[in-house]
């Protein structure tokens, strides 16, 4: 059986989840979260948190056994993004895209 869970409007590029993500596709999940504990980015620590919510969600939710579980997809898409100014020389301006992100993981349970 196949749990999801889901992280919308992240603050942070997909660009910088993307090679975090690649790190820990395919594998067990305490495997995964003690791989995303060392690392200190923050895409590590949403994803971590994303990990853990979609293992509370197969426990509490569906009753699985959480030792048997693994990613079975997860993937980052781009979010909606805020657009603003910064002040440049000679009253001039520049557009700033501060870009957000949608996680999304499934967890299966190993047969």
């Amino acid at each position: 059986m196949i749990v999801s869970a889901i992280l919308k409007n992240a603050r942070i590029s997909s660009q910088k989840v993307k090679p975090i993500l690649d790190k820990i596709r395919g594998m067990q999940i305490e495997k995964a979260i003690n791989i995303l504990s060392l690392s200190n980015k923050k895409a590590a620590f949403l994803t971590k948190k994303l990990l853990t919510s979609a293992l509370a969600n197969a426990e509490h939710n569906k009753g699985l056994d959480i030792e048997n579980m693994f990613i079975h997809t997860i993937y980052t898409v781009q979010g909606p993004s805020f657009k603003r100014f910064k002040t440049r020389a000679k009253g001039r301006s520049d557009r700033i895209k501060k870009r957000n992100s949608h996680i999304f993981v499934n967890i299966k349970e190993r047969e």
